[in-house]
């Protein structure tokens, strides 16, 4: 389905991890690393196309992320000749390109690349927001560069949890790493963490225990 100019429509997906962090997949038997993209079949809005693909490619349902942000108008890449078959030569252009930033919303093992029978990618890794250009195929980097641009402006700030501490917090960060003393309840615990390391509770897991304390029976003695 191409449009009057010679371009197929098409979206890519820019996924985030709770860090900013974005998905970078290894296209299947290539060195060349991309964003998961695909083409919108008739009859489908580019959002529809969207979770198509993401579960095509990456395994991951609508449930499993955040509808962020996306582009406000087709970005477009022509596509060298060479790539193109003979057939379609004259008619065919390159592609018109929604691009959707989403944020992953479950952990990470929920990535999937062999969800179906024809996967596009064999590896993948997360990555700085501003991936590196020089190893996605040439005649795409313009359009990953105005879609990384656009859409940066709405990347999720992301907090520190370490309000969820319970007491005292002190930190300290020297040359030999941080020296953290805090208090859950009646423990007190220090720990000494490297350089560049943070400590991050998980306050679910106390609040269960507490919980299973309150409720379990005391035993009689024997």
């Amino acid at each position: 389905m191409l449009d009057r100019e010679g371009f197929r429509p098409n979206v890519g997906i820019i996924l985030l991890n709770q860090k900013n962090q974005v998905f970078w997949g290894k296209r299947i038997r290539t060195h060349s690393w991309q964003f998961p993209q695909g083409g919108i079949d008739r009859g489908e809005s580019p959002e529809q196309a969207m979770f198509r693909e993401l579960h095509e490619e990456v395994g991951l349902l609508p449930e499993h992320v955040r509808i962020v942000a996306r582009t406000r108008d087709w970005l477009r890449y022509e596509v060298p000749d060479r790539f193109i078959r003979r057939d379609a030569r004259g008619f065919y252009k390159g592609q018109k390109q929604i691009w959707y930033l989403l944020q992953l919303a479950v952990p990470d093992w929920n990535v999937n690349l062999r969800a179906t029978n024809h996967p596009e990618f064999d590896a993948w890794r997360w990555n700085d927001f501003w991936v590196p250009l020089d190893v996605v195929v040439e005649f795409k980097r313009g359009v990953y560069e105005m879609a990384l641009t656009e859409l940066s402006r709405f990347l999720p700030r992301f907090e520190s949890r370490n309000r969820y501490l319970r007491g005292s917090l002190r930190s300290q960060e020297g040359d030999q790493g941080m020296h953290m003393e805090f208090s859950m309840g009646a423990m007190h615990v220090h720990m000494e963490l490297p350089p560049g390391a943070s400590f991050d509770p998980d306050p679910q897991r106390d609040l269960n225990e507490q919980e299973q304390a309150r409720t379990v029976p005391p035993q009689p003695p024997l």
